[in-house]
């Protein structure tokens, strides 16, 4: 295997195009036509330590969830920690990929993973309760950035259809010459320069006319137009070029909103993160104050990490509750005004425990052994 399979199959788990516009995701260190020698080492964190473990390992590829290369390096010594992981990761061939918001956003994927713990399911892999992504991520295919329509008889549709389809219309997903007509009334005057395919000029007519409509790219957009000028039969075709907007996929995107199968307290709710993530102890504030009643709840606001900007979207969404990593003190504050509860579990606690799923995906699609570090840990001690 090279490092472009690994890129491929990190891809394939974690499509880039779900990364948050802002994050440094990819292959970040490496040569994509070098050989994927050893073992594969999946991290949170990628510091000194881990890279000492992988270099023992001699693993030929490292996963880091953060980004190491996240702030532009204006160097590469010795002289810094984060600048010796680089170095050293180059002196000994090691590439560096970073998936990091994309692992959140798919399906099954970080912030999934944190539902299922908080819903209290039983069975691996699924969540107790309905699920969806707080900002739902939106893209438009690009075969189909924009809509061209035209109105012609119909006995001149298929060739129309047909010319468009070379242009590049017409394409959906796997499949070609996609058109959808329908039938109705044209009406047209031509003054006595005009000479119309159909009727008389100085007459008003009234045409049986179909309205074909075809997607396609913008890149083709140009082509597609001028084929369709060419082979449509009259010499002023109406058209309309309508740019569509991006559909947004209701299971992928920044954060979730779980929607439990039976409410539960807030305080039930911190004790099932506690026992998910594997910290000794999370931390929680009921909205209604340190004496209020802790009313059962059943939307959930759920971001892995640090998840204070998704905060809001979550009060607007309905949630009752916002669990996340850390908050900023005045955004947890904000919350709690807000009539929202608020439930931290620990920066990366909530996201180191999914990486076994991670590892699990990973080896049904490269052929070398795939590590969890050992060493990948917290840096802040409790107690």
């Amino acid at each position: 295997m090279l490092i472009r399979d690994l890129v491929a199959a990190m891809q394939q788990i974690a499509p880039l195009e779900y990364a948050e516009s802002w994050d440094k995701v990819g292959l970040l260190v490496g040569d994509r036509s070098a050989s994927l020698r050893g073992p594969v080492v999946l991290t949170i964190d990628l510091n000194e330590a881990v890279l000492h473990e992988a270099v023992e390992m001699n693993c030929g590829a490292i996963v880091a969830y953060h980004p190491p290369i996240f702030e532009p390096l204006s160097k590469i010594t010795d002289a810094t920690p984060r600048q010796r992981v680089i170095l050293r990761a180059l002196q000994h061939n090691i590439a560096i990929y970073s998936p990091h918001t994309a692992l959140d956003a798919i399906p099954a994927g970080v912030a999934d993973w944190l539902c299922e713990g908080l819903s209290g399911s039983k069975t691996p892999g699924k969540i107790a309760g309905d699920c969806r992504a707080l900002a739902a991520h939106a893209r438009v295919a690009g075969s189909q950035q924009v809509k061209i329509v035209t109105f012609l008889p119909a006995k001149d549709v298929e060739q129309v259809r047909n010319a468009l389809a070379t242009a590049g219309a017409g394409r959906i997903g796997a499949y070609q010459v996609c058109s959808f007509a329908t039938e109705g009334t044209g009406t047209f005057l031509g003054d006595d320069s005009t000479n119309p395919a159909v009727g008389n000029r100085n007459v008003l007519e009234s045409v049986r006319e179909v309205r074909l409509e075809m997607v396609a790219s913008k890149s083709s957009l140009a082509l597609a137009l001028e084929t369709l000028r060419k082979f449509h039969p009259y010499e002023a075709p109406a058209i309309d070029v309508y740019e569509l907007i991006a559909q947004p996929q209701r299971t992928v995107g920044a954060g979730r909103r779980l929607t439990l199968d039976k409410p539960t307290t807030v305080a039930e709710l911190a004790l099932r993160l506690k026992a998910w993530v594997g910290r000794d102890q999370v931390r929680y504030a009921l909205a209604s104050g340190p004496t209020g009643e802790d009313k059962p709840v059943m939307h959930v606001g759920v971001v892995p990490g640090a998840g204070g900007e998704l905060s809001r979207l979550s009060r607007e969404d309905g949630c009752d509750v916002f669990v996340t990593g850390e908050m900023k003190h005045h955004d947890v504050l904000g919350a709690l005004n807000s009539g929202m509860s608020v439930i931290l579990g620990g920066h990366t606690s909530t996201e180191r425990g999914y990486l076994p799923r991670l590892r699990e995906r990973l080896e049904k699609l490269v052929d070398v052994p795939v590590a969890v570090s050992k060493t990948d840990r917290t840096p802040l001690v409790a107690v």
